[in-house]
């Protein structure tokens, strides 16, 4: 199978990210239409507890891929398949008991956590994912250990066109028996796109294994604790950041209480911070999330070959591309965030103003991103946990301090979410100084983008009132700006150098 280049592998899950996200706002548009803000609230509150499982096994896909990458360098094609065999066994017992966790102990779980007792069928249609997405997770991180992304961009589209489809359809079908219901039917979607995704990328590897031969895999106890020694510190810090998530799922309800809001108001304005502004801002997150899946396996690759040069190469066009996303998705949601949130959300686009700050949080949570990939792709695992629990002790002490007082309410937990990750990024950008060595061209990878990405925004500004005079639309009007400001955007990438078109040919080509 084909290795791909960092720039080929990122933009192929890049797109599939995109679409996958496109794909979400067809799953989450009409469910807000039919269940509104307070159904939205009741859906969020499970959903973090469902992200809590992906990220405590977020560390296997990620150890599989970096095994897997240094093991087909070195040509063990029966080490490759070792890996898998025992990587599933640890899954499967991680999965299946997440799923009887949340489905027998759910009344308990949102008694502890004071949630809304009408969560409790959310937490319920949520719980059968986890055992599903464990097999999906091996599959994924076997070819992106192989350096081909394709087979996991095509999961991930057509994971999320079942959850659209059974989570809609179930949410249309249980409205009748009231919104916690229809809630209740959504959160299944997800278990119901795992089972589509995985079938999908097990006849894909069965295929691949057959093409090799191996008909029977030997058990290896070495290679499962190699995936532990791994998995574990990684999953430490994926958890400890979607503890960040976990975080406003417990404390922001609580807090807007002490506030003065009632229950209602409360899950309202929650809804409007984790249901549509964080929503949005997951989108160029997906860009980045991109870039660090196919980075480990290729920046693993080089370091255990000990290929300095390319390795640094790696580092500073990885970050580039980091910034490239960034900057000017920060600036597109900040100045256009009343005509998105409209052309997204008509008719219930409440919650502009916490979108517009949320968006502050985007370069330093890519940042986070992409230099804890590069961390642990190089065998650093422990120092971006630390770094991400530093950040939480931030996020924890500020949403205490902030959400309370009425003047800042629901923006406390913005502004504890922005310098959370404000802290995080600069740790870890210390830390890769320091274990790594590597010294960051900070114009090249910051101020250039940010150039480019402020003439961007005033051509997207003026175009956006020019068509919106003219037509009266604001569909349009956004639509047509911000394809524009994608254009303008993409030729002074070009103009500033920040990427000469002959390396992004090279990056591109090499090893397709």
């Amino acid at each position: 199978m084909r290795k791909q280049s960092l720039m080929k592998a990122s933009i192929i899950l890049g797109i599939s990210g995109i679409l996958t996200r496109f794909l979400g706002l067809f799953f989450r548009w009409p469910l807000i239409m039919l269940i509104g803000d307070e159904g939205i609230g009741y859906y969020q509150m499970s959903y973090p507890l469902y992200m809590f499982f992906i990220a405590i096994a977020s560390g296997v896909p990620v150890a599989i891929s970096k095994m897997i990458s240094e093991k087909n360098a070195i040509n063990d094609l029966n080490g490759t398949f070792e890996v898998v065999k025992e990587s599933a066994m640890l899954m499967m017992i991680i999965g299946t008991g997440t799923t009887l966790s949340l489905f027998f102990f759910a009344k308990p779980i949102i008694s502890f956590l004071k949630w809304d007792a009408k969560a409790y069928y959310s937490l319920i249609g949520i719980s059968f994912a986890p055992v599903m997405i464990s097999f999906m997770t091996i599959f994924r991180g076997f070819f992106q250990g192989l350096q081909n992304m394709t087979p996991s961009a095509i999961s991930q589209i057509i994971e999320q066109m079942g959850r659209v489809v059974f989570g809609v359809g179930l949410a249309v079908f249980l409205l009748p028996k009231g919104i916690e219901y229809s809630a209740g039917g959504a959160a299944f979607g997800a278990t119901a796109g795992a089972v589509i995704g995985s079938s999908y990328l097990y006849s894909k590897y069965r295929k691949i294994k057959k093409s090799y031969g191996i008909k029977k895999v030997k058990s290896n106890p070495e290679v499962l604790n190699n995936i532990l020694k791994i998995a574990i510190p990684i999953s430490l810090g994926t958890t400890v950041g979607s503890i960040m998530n976990l975080i406003d799922s417990i404390l922001v309800p609580q807090k807007l209480l002490q506030a003065g809001f009632t229950n209602t108001q409360s899950t309202v304005l929650y809804a409007q911070l984790t249901g549509k502004a964080s929503v949005i801002v997951n989108v160029p997150l997906t860009l980045s999330m991109a870039i660090c899946t196919s980075l480990i396996p290729i920046i693993a690759e080089n370091f255990i070959l000990k290929k300095q040069n390319e390795l640094e190469n790696k580092i500073d066009a990885s970050m580039k591309m980091a910034a490239v996303i960034a900057i000017p998705c920060m600036f597109g949601l900040f100045f256009l965030t009343e005509p998105i949130m409209k052309f997204i959300f008509p008719g219930r686009f409440e919650g502009i103003e916490i979108l517009k700050y949320l968006s502050l949080s985007i370069p330093f949570i890519i940042i986070t991103q992409t230099t804890t990939s590069i961390l642990q792709g190089t065998g650093n695992y422990i120092r971006p946990v630390i770094n991400l629990l530093t950040g939480c002790v931030v996020k924890v002490i500020l949403t205490c301090m902030l959400v309370p007082m009425a003047v800042f309410n629901i923006y406390g937990a913005v502004i504890a979410s922005v310098g959370a990750y404000v802290v995080t990024s600069i740790l870890n950008l210390i830390t890769m100084k320091l274990m790594l060595k590597v010294k960051l061209n900070l114009y090249q990878i910051i101020i250039k983008p940010a150039y480019a990405s402020t003439i961007m925004m005033l051509i997207v500004l003026m175009s956006y009132n020019i068509i919106y005079r003219n037509t009266i639309s604001n569909g349009i009007s956004c639509l047509i700006s911000i394809f524009l400001g994608m254009i303008v955007y993409m030729i002074l990438v070009v103009v500033f150098k920040i990427f000469k078109i002959e390396e992004i040919r090279d990056r591109f080509r090499r090893r397709m």
